[in-house]
């Protein structure tokens, strides 16, 4: 931890530690005595000690060698705060050093063991002399301001999320009800026209059979009739008057006959049945509702809401005298290296905020490693992927050349929550103060004379953009975001160039370069380079004039393309293109 940060801290536990005891009003107890299970108001309160102590402890505290130079306040006197320890935590002893390059202070066995090789050690007591407090707590009250109104927009916009997500469940139901309501309208109206229509057959196919009945019955009646005349002719009847009478119902009989041989000729004696041919769709949907489980699949889409936060904790160091290392002072020496399972050709790699290590496969796979380099497993995402970038704690983002497009991949949920699509193949990507710097190339730029290579500054929140032109005689496969500036390495021209935000050409390097691939930028803005025929790691300085080749022979470095830089341990991860293997140095100031 910075002195900065290890001030701020304490001032914050100052005022935290302050409002407790204001709020709490109770008086402070000894330390020692209540150790003993034995309650005393504290008098004095130790800086030293963090504790406070009554007059009979304090007695003891002041004749005692370890503590007789403890610094200690009247009680009464004494905002309430826990102390800023003087003493290492590690060793013991007092802090009266300070390494400007690791902004800590040191005890004397921190400087022997961890920092022999940082250069401008100096007395703790000089650099806090220099410090603005006063500055720092101006500082401290804008930052707790700025959290607090970052709390409050996260709170409103939780909230107006709750209100959201309650307007959406509700418009959920409404639609469903809608189609569902549509559904039954229509499926009302099909019904209705079936019934009519069967209605209407059924009332032709009835008049028809009843006026057929009708006919009989009438036709039947005169039969009747036809008895009873026949019933008529008795033998007292004249002869000829019998004969006569039978002689003319044979003649009307003769007619129903006829109509009884022809009545199986008639249609209207068939039996009538009204049925239905269900519509073949008909019996489909039905089939479908038969088998649908849900009306639709319901989900929560994360999506990650960047917040400007306004806190200027880590923008300035506190201690302004620090001096920059000379980069012929700065070394390298090999930490671990290992034999890695991909054995496929790489194109780019980051090391994460865990430690972890992530490779991406030329036009392939992304591939998850432990810090050891040993293969984790192969993230979920389809494509051909070239370069890759964190953007925050549980968020990568990656480029696919031939999709033309950047995709956002979260790694908590392993899920692509964004996708910026792109008219040219993107190829390098870095990330710098919340926007993706990606180097964007046609099929024009591998023509001999012609040059479209081009630099796009990309805000992954709201997709704006902001192109600038540069040369290279390659295409933008590695570069470096930072400082509003942007580093990349012509391959094919043997150069490494630096331009600033609007495409202004501000300094080239080409000084005994081979093949220059990968690049990472150290703590001090220096860029690491991997120098892929000649088998060197190269630093040049920020402002390109100098230059120093890290590795030896001994170090085993061989075609070295992608290279990353861990900031918090001074950490260099390197790996070749073919995959074979994954080194890991230190780079320390002599």
């Amino acid at each position: 931890m910075s002195f900065k940060s290890l001030l701020i801290t304490r001032i914050r536990d100052v005022v935290t530690f302050y409002l407790e005891v204001m709020a709490s009003s109770k008086p402070i107890p000894c330390g020692p005595c209540e150790e003993g299970k034995v309650y005393t108001k504290a008098d004095i309160w130790c800086y030293n000690c963090d504790e406070g102590l009554c007059s009979t402890c304090l007695s003891h505290h002041k004749k005692s060698k370890g503590t007789r130079d403890h610094k200690t306040i009247d009680i009464n006197y004494k905002p309430f705060f826990q102390a800023i320890k003087t003493e290492c935590d590690k060793h013991d002893k007092q802090l009266h050093l300070y390494c400007p390059s690791h902004l800590i202070p040191c005890c004397d066995e921190c400087i022997s063991r961890n920092h022999s090789k940082c250069t401008g050690i100096k007395s703790l007591t000089s650099e806090v002399e220099k410090t603005n407090v006063e500055k720092s707590k101006e500082s401290v009250e804008r930052d707790i301001k700025s959290i607090s109104r970052l709390f409050e927009k996260i709170i409103n916009k939780t909230l107006s999320n709750i209100k959201t997500g309650e307007q959406q469940c509700e418009s959920i139901k409404e639609s469903i009800f809608k189609v569902r309501e549509n559904m039954n309208k229509h499926l009302d109206r099909l019904e209705k026209k079936l019934c009519q229509e069967a209605d209407t057959l059924y009332d032709h196919e009835k008049s028809t059979a009843t006026s057929f009945v009708n006919e009989i019955e009438e036709k039947n009646t005169n039969l009747q009739a036809m008895q009873d005349h026949l019933q008529s002719v008795t033998t007292k009847t004249p002869k000829l008057q019998s004969f006569l009478r039978v002689h003319q119902i044979q003649q009307q009989l003769q007619t129903y006959q006829r109509y009884a041989e022809d009545i199986g000729n008639d249609d209207r004696a068939d039996k009538f049945d009204i049925k239905m041919k269900q519509n073949d769709v008909v019996e489909n949907i039905q089939s479908q509702l038969e088998s649908l489980e849900s009306l639709g699949e319901l989900a929560v889409v994360k999506t990650e809401t960047p917040l400007n936060r306004e806190t200027n904790v880590r923008r300035n160091p506190q201690v302004e005298s620090r001096e920059q290392p000379k980069i012929n002072n700065i070394s390298m020496d090999i930490k671990t290296s290992t034999e890695m399972d991909i054995k496929k050709n790489i194109s780019d790699m980051i090391c994460l905020m865990d430690g972890r290590v992530i490779v991406a496969e030329l036009y392939g796979n992304v591939n998850l490693l432990t810090s050891g380099g040993k293969l984790q497993k192969q993230l979920p995402i389809s494509g051909g992927a070239y370069s890759v970038k964190q953007i925050n704690h549980k968020a990568i983002a990656i480029t696919y050349p031939l999709e033309k497009s950047i995709k956002i991949f979260n790694m908590e949920n392993e899920t692509v929550i964004k996708v910026i699509t792109l008219e040219k193949k993107c190829y390098g990507l870095s990330f710098y103060n919340n926007s993706l710097a990606v180097g964007l190339s046609s099929n024009n730029s591998l023509v001999e004379g012609v040059n479209d290579n081009e630099i796009r500054i990309i805000d992954p929140e709201d997709n704006t953009q902001k192109s600038i032109k540069v040369q290279s005689t390659s295409p933008l496969w590695h570069l470096v975001y930072c400082n509003n500036r942007v580093i990349y390495s012509d391959y094919k021209g043997n150069a490494v160039h630096c331009v600033d935000g609007s495409g202004k050409h501000i300094w080239q390097y080409k000084q005994d370069l081979s093949g220059p691939r990968g690049l990472s930028t150290d703590t001090c803005g220096n860029i690491i380079v991997a120098d892929y025929n000649s088998n060197r790691i190269i630093l040049i300085s920020k402002d390109g004039t100098n230059s120093k080749v890290l590795n030896s022979p001994e170090d085993g470095v061989e075609k070295p393309r992608c290279i990353c830089f861990k900031h918090n341990e001074s950490l260099v991860f390197l790996c070749d293109g073919h995959g074979k293997y994954l080194a890991k140095f230190g780079l320390s100031s002599e």
